[in-house]
């Protein structure tokens, strides 16, 4: 069964750019890696519901309890299990980018105190044990400012859940920026994540190779022989 790794940050940050390139690394090591990028817009019942959502069809980020958009999340994932079980049978590494953990940072940033603590639990029990979802062995963070952030989607190529520059949440900066807290403590907290910066001490964008660099060695400690 193969090691599962998920790549993490808020919007903007990198992660299916150093996620494609960590799956390259690997594989010129040799081994077998397969990828999944998540939410899967176009792929699932539930994926094209979070396009409505995130296009406002639902109404504001506030309109919609975190509660509920974590369903949506989740039953994206779900739909796409078996998807997953089987490139975990197939291959040595699967590189996820974005699993539970946007789920648990985008909508517990909603929340706050006990009212977050709770919803973390929540979606992890529903995600974990309801939908038996496999956990990541590793979730590598990559930690970019909301401001950079913002500058970065503004440069995407057009995205197929969207017509628009920036959808709900990633034209929200004060909620970004919340979202990228909590996935601060969400890391600090667990021992199965680690946190590479996206930007220098001097808050300057770090390369796209120095930043790929520092996930390859982490996720190299943690496959140990196989690397």
């Amino acid at each position: 069964m193969a090691t599962l790794i998920a790549i993490e940050g808020i919007d903007g940050a990198g992660k299916g750019t150093q996620a494609g390139r960590l799956v390259t690394s690997l594989r010129e090591m040799g081994l077998q890696v397969d990828t999944l990028q998540f939410p899967r817009y176009a792929a699932t019942t539930f994926g094209t519901a979070i396009g409505d959502f995130l296009n406002g069809r639902f109404g504001s980020l506030k309109d919609v309890h975190p509660q509920l958009a974590a369903v949506l999340y989740a039953g994206d994932r779900f739909e796409s299990r078996t998807l997953l079980l089987k490139m975990m049978e197939d291959n040595d590494v699967v590189v996820l980018d974005r699993f539970v953990g946007s789920n648990l940072a985008h909508q517990s940033a909603k929340l706050d105190g006990p009212e977050r603590t709770a919803l973390v639990e929540w979606i992890e029990k529903v995600e974990f044990d309801v939908f038996q979802l496999p956990r990541p062995v590793l979730t590598v963070l990559i930690d970019m400012s909301s401001q950079m952030s913002r500058e970065l989607v503004s440069r995407k190529a057009a995205r197929d859940y969207t017509d628009q520059e920036a959808d709900l949440q990633e034209s929200d900066l004060p909620y970004l920026e919340r979202v990228r807290r909590c996935y601060l403590a969400l890391a600090h907290s667990r021992l199965d994540w680690r946190t590479i910066h996206g930007l220098r001490e001097d808050g300057s964008l770090r390369t796209m190779d120095d930043v790929g660099s520092e996930i390859r060695s982490v996720v190299c400690e943690h496959l140990g022989h196989l690397c």
